[in-house]
């Protein structure tokens, strides 16, 4: 399963966090592939996506 993530950008405590717990949990536990979308509601739009896998969030908090 492909799952994208969007979030409508600015600062959110605890945003990073959570995508990154995400990913992992979904990666690991459940073979999920996620997929980031850029700059909003644009990135959709304008297929402005990256991959997120383990690599990708490892460092985030």
């Amino acid at each position: 399963m492909r799952i994208g993530i969007l979030t409508g950008g600015g600062d959110c405590p605890g945003l990073d966090p959570m995508i990154r717990g995400l990913v992992l949990t979904g990666t690991k536990s459940y073979g999920y592939e996620f997929l980031g979308f850029r700059d909003g509601w644009k990135g959709p739009v304008e297929n402005l996506t990256m991959p997120l896998d383990v690599d990708s969030v490892r460092d985030r908090y």
